[in-house]
């Protein structure tokens, strides 16, 4: 199924308007995956990016996409092959940290949508110029933070963002009140000793919090 990069950018956005926060989560143990996304999901944090950075992570989407309600993509694709793997695996939509022909291309004749990353205006421009309208900013905090993405979004106003990379509680509202950010990427919301605890109410609540955040 071929995407193109309107269609693929549109359906990124749908996703990120699902609420103020995506979960980015690092899933050690897939057993754990099915009630942490119940977890997340009640607490009103549909959207999941699950990232490639654990060899439990491709078992983790194929549980957590199975949980009512959720919407589970692949976090950290940077290769063809994780395209490949991350579709096979159930994921609906794919993150990078950033861009090259060869991702966008996979994604695009995979037909999973991607939310490609870019820190520069340069990068932003030049997935605009494919047909990307809808980006990561990433390292947010790194690049600048929310005062750079500002910055950014002066000249190129069409885009919007959804800044990951030392984004946390203290500093998720300024970003999220930003005109050209739709939501924001986080891992605060699932602590990995609540995890491994299997403190699934405690992960709830935090969920709660962070779904407020999108009344700023």
């Amino acid at each position: 199924m071929n995407l193109s990069p309107q269609t693929a950018s549109q359906q990124t956005r749908e996703i990120c308007a699902l609420a103020p926060i995506v979960p980015v989560l690092v899933v050690d143990d897939a057993a754990a995956a099915a009630p942490l996304a119940e977890a997340l999901i009640a607490g009103g944090l549909p959207a999941l990016e699950v990232t490639l950075r654990t060899p439990a992570a491709l078992d983790a989407i194929r549980a957590m996409s199975q949980v009512a309600g959720g919407c589970v993509g692949a976090g950290t694709l940077v290769t063809p092959e994780d395209v490949r793997a991350a579709k096979d695996a159930g994921a609906t939509f794919g993150v990078s940290p950033g861009a090259t022909d060869e991702l966008l291309a996979a994604c695009e004749a995979e037909g999973l949508p991607l939310l490609p990353g870019a820190a520069t205006a340069s990068e932003a421009m030049r997935l605009l110029a494919r047909g990307y309208d809808m980006l990561k900013f990433f390292p947010a905090e790194a690049s600048g933070g929310a005062s750079a993405l500002k910055a950014i979004g002066a000249p190129l106003p069409q885009i919007s963002f959804c800044p990951t990379g030392g984004v946390n509680t203290a500093n998720a509202a300024s970003y999220l009140s930003l005109a050209n950010v739709l939501c924001a990427g986080g891992s605060w919301v699932a602590p990995k000793d609540l995890v491994a605890a299997g403190k699934w109410a405690e992960i709830e609540s935090l969920a709660r919090d962070a779904a407020k955040l999108g009344a700023v």
